[in-house]
C-alpha cells in the first residue's frame, strides 16, 4: 500500500512486514513484474522505457527499487547470498569484487556496488531476516552519483522490518 501522511508518503508492505519512507518529492510505482516490489524515483528519472516505466541503465536522475523474496527452501546467511550474487553476476557478465557487511537500522546486511552496460551504475543492499531477503537497489545516472548516494543513505533511515 502507498499511504499519503502529513510526513509525506509512505509504502507499506503488510506481508513482508516492510515500511518505507518515500523521499520528498519522489514518485512511487508499484511493480507488476514482481509481487509487493516497488520502484521509487526522483521526478528528473530518464533512461530506457520499458512497459510503462523508466529501466536502467539512466541517463538521468535516481530511481529506488524494493523487492522482497520469500526463501523457503534453504537456510542462507550473508556468505550465501554473495556467492549466489556473484554466480548471478557472472552469468549476465558483470564484474564486482565490491561486497561489503554493513548494517542497515540494526540488521546485517550486505553491500554490493557496481557497474554494467545493461544496469549502469548501481548500490545494491541485501538484509536477511528469517526466511525473507529484502534487496533494496539504488540505480542513478552516471553524473548525480553524489546526490542519489546522498538520497539513498537517507531513505536507507527510514526502512523499518517487522
Amino acid at each position: 500500500m502507498i499511504i499519503e501522511t502529513e510526513e509525506g508518503k509512505i509504502v507499506d508492505n503488510k506481508k513482508a512486514g516492510l515500511t518505507v519512507k518515500v523521499p520528498e518529492g519522489w514518485e512511487v510505482e508499484k511493480m507488476e513484474i514482481k509481487e509487493g516490489s516497488v520502484l521509487i524515483h526522483t521526478l528528473d528519472i530518464e533512461g530506457k522505457e520499458w512497459n510503462g516505466m523508466m529501466v536502467p541503465p539512466l541517463i538521468k536522475g535516481c530511481g529506488i527499487e524494493i523487492a522482497v523474496v520469500y526463501n523457503k527452501y534453504k537456510k542462507m546467511d550473508l556468505e550465501e547470498i554473495e556467492k549466489e550474487v556473484k554466480t548471478l553476476q557472472w552469468a549476465l557478465q558483470i564484474k564486482s569484487e565490491e561486497f561489503e557487511k554493513v548494517t542497515i537500522n540494526n540488521w546485517q546486511a550486505l553491500k554490493n556496488t557496481f557497474e554494467s552496460e545493461e544496469l549502469g551504475s548501481v548500490i545494491s543492499i541485501y538484509i536477511l531476516l528469517k526466511n525473507k531477503l529484502y534487496n533494496v537497489g539504488l540505480y542513478f545516472a552516471p553524473n548525480e552519483k553524489e546526490r542519489c548516494v546522498q538520497e539513498f543513505d537517507k531513505f536507507l533511515e527510514t526502512v523499518s522490518i517487522q
